[in-house]
């Protein structure tokens, strides 16, 4: 651990009231909700940098990086990590597989995408998280690297994550998972390729995931949400970082209602595989988010949704330091724990 970080930690230790009177002298009020004063402080200083917006992508990887890795979480006792690639047509894609020590033989493999908006993230970014979700699950975890943009366009990454999946249904009992099934789940752009390959499976015809974890998912690239402007200046995740996100990762003149990018616009919802749908107050994205979930449960598909109120978009990276994020991630393990035994309830 660095110097920096131990420092950052440190501070993100003081009383509440100490952060707030260090980033702006009162809580931050927006839409009848209170930011947590660790994200407060965090914004604040973050306010002091270059915005993402202004970078370049490379740069802005690095930095994101770098910052978080300062932030980070230590990875749970009782889990076992390796890293490998899987073997695609025409490339290799590295992955991490968590299995915990007390693994449950009920427990599907999950194969969790990362957020990033396409552009950034990485097998780091997710890596205390995809750990507890091992370990509060009892399954084995596979976290994908997919390929970013702009050097790789929609839908090279989507096509990884495709691809990571249908190699987990085939390799899941290898794992010592049952065989022929998987689960599937991510945040933010994670989440946005986890809905659209639960549709797309089903599209297929091909076997559809056990269960769909979507944590803060962007779900509707045409749509006019009410939470973009009011938490459209919001930390990590403002409207001008969504829009240079589908810049860099949308091809010239492509239709973003095309339903590989905005799964809502899908008119057909039924028989979609059980979800468990999360999302924070402070981002841009809580509202459909939301929608979405509500659109699930109108289709009959079974849906746990949750907003944690007084967090930011990217809390499953902020474990480290703010006992708010860490509470809500492992209540979201929790949840994916419980929709694990239902399905094999369901199905026994």
């Amino acid at each position: 651990m660095s110097l920096q970080s131990v420092i950052a930690k440190l501070m993100l230790k003081l009383p509440s009231g100490m952060l707030v009177a260090m980033s702006g002298g009162k809580p931050v009020e927006l839409g009848g909700r209170t930011l947590d004063a660790r994200f407060q402080f965090l914004a604040h200083a973050a306010g002091k940098q270059p915005a993402m917006s202004t970078l370049e992508a490379a740069d802005a990887r690095a930095g994101s990086a770098e910052a978080l890795a300062m932030l980070a979480a230590d990875l749970p006792a009782g889990v076992t990590v390796s890293d490998f690639a899987l073997n695609a047509p025409g490339r290799d894609i590295p992955v991490r597989l968590y299995r915990p020590d007390d693994q449950s033989k009920l427990s599907p493999l999950m194969v969790y995408l990362h957020m990033g908006g396409g552009v950034i993230g990485d097998l780091e970014i997710c890596h205390a998280f995809c750990g507890l979700l091992a370990v509060e699950t009892g399954g084995p975890v596979l976290s994908v690297d997919y390929r970013l943009a702009p050097e790789h366009k929609f839908p090279a990454g989507l096509d990884d994550c495709i691809y990571a999946y249908e190699w987990a249904l085939k390799n899941a009992e290898a794992y010592g998972a049952p065989a022929g099934h998987a689960a599937l789940g991510g945040d933010s752009m994670g989440a946005n390729f986890t809905a659209i390959i639960t549709q797309e499976m089903q599209r297929q015809h091909k076997p559809l995931p056990d269960v769909q974890l979507l944590i803060y998912p962007a779900t509707d690239l045409t749509g006019d949400y009410a939470s973009r402007e009011t938490y459209g200046e919001t930390y990590p995740l403002s409207t001008a970082t969504m829009d240079w996100f589908m810049d860099h990762y949308l091809p010239e003149g492509q239709d973003k209602a095309d339903l590989r990018i905005s799964p809502m616009l899908e008119s057909d919802m039924a028989d979609l595989s059980p979800a468990l749908v999360a999302t924070a107050g402070f981002d841009p994205l809580a509202d459909e988010g939301e929608a979405y979930a509500q659109k699930l449960k109108a289709a009959g598909v079974p849906t746990e949704f949750k907003c944690y109120d007084t967090l930011a978009h990217g809390f499953t990276a902020f474990m480290g330091v703010a006992p708010a994020a860490r509470e809500a991630c492992l209540e979201i393990a929790q949840g994916v724990k419980r929709l694990y035994l239902i399905c094999h309830r369901d199905k026994a």
